[in-house]
């Protein structure tokens, strides 16, 4: 079975940099970004409307490439976390992650007995369609597979030192709009209510030896948040990397068309 290395990497003190999917599941998406340098793609199911068909098809792009894939799922549910790992996943994002008891049952559905109650299916897209010994891809199932949990309510933000001491949970992610939904200040990203879940997110993950992941959408993000600590970072969104780009580029166009002195009409 393939390896992950972001799991390794993050796991031996490093970063790993990548972006999430919203909008563009299309098959070129995952050697675009490949070619791009991200590390992981992780793929989303809470916001877009994508369903397993898709996600599935998407985890097949990613086979054969250097580019590790995930699936944030919608809920805390055995059926959404099994099938996007048995579909290929080699990681599994949970939105709204509040009690050690949720952050339990999540890495239980994720690994197989005697670890979890992940059900066993073999021969199939998470393991390529190879043969091979059970026992053996069972361990190797377990091994990779990298489990964040999104902390993004004050609920979450409380417990998050117990959540990140049980045993399979890897990264903290910030949900930095959930965050600040719930405590009353829509986006207020510099209130200090939401500046002091930001730092207990990240001090829980440096004492327990986890990660803590955070989606930058702007340079300035992306710098001040490696500095806080963030280990594993989501560069921006697809569709909004796009449309940042397209209106820098229209812009462009329109100021060098101001610019341009007017056409001569013919006589």
């Amino acid at each position: 079975m393939r390896d992950n290395p972001v799991k390794h990497r993050l796991s031996d003190g490093g970063s790993a940099f990548g972006t999430m999917v919203f909008e563009f599941f299309t098959p070129g998406m995952a050697q675009i970004a490949a070619a791009a340098g991200a590390e992981f793609l992780l793929y989303d199911m809470e916001h877009s409307g994508a369903g397993i068909d898709t996600i599935k098809a998407q985890m097949a792009t990613c086979r054969g490439l250097n580019i590790v894939p995930m699936v944030r799922v919608p809920t805390t549910q055995y059926h959404f976390i099994a099938r996007c790992l048995d579909a290929g996943a080699m990681g599994i994002m949970v939105p709204m992650v509040e009690s050690v008891a949720q952050a339990k049952d999540i890495v239980s559905f994720t690994r197989y007995p005697p670890h979890g109650v992940r059900g066993a299916g073999f021969g199939m897209a998470h393991d390529d369609y190879t043969p091979g010994a059970p026992a053996e891809k069972i361990a190797a199932a377990n091994r990779r597979t990298l489990v964040i949990a999104q902390i993004e309510t004050p609920r979450g933000a409380e417990a998050v030192d117990e959540i990140a001491a049980v045993d399979g949970i890897d990264v903290l992610w910030l949900g930095h709009f959930d965050m600040t939904n719930f405590m009353g200040i829509p986006a207020q990203f510099t209130h200090p209510d939401f500046l002091a879940a930001v730092d207990a997110i990240v001090a829980a993950a440096q004492r327990h030896g986890k990660a803590a992941g955070f989606m930058p959408t702007d340079e300035s993000w992306a710098r001040d948040y490696v500095a806080k600590g963030f280990r594993i970072l989501a560069y921006g969104l697809d569709s909004l990397l796009l449309q940042q780009s397209l209106s820098q580029g229209l812009s462009v166009l329109r100021e060098a068309s101001a610019a341009r002195p007017p056409a001569v009409s013919p006589a």
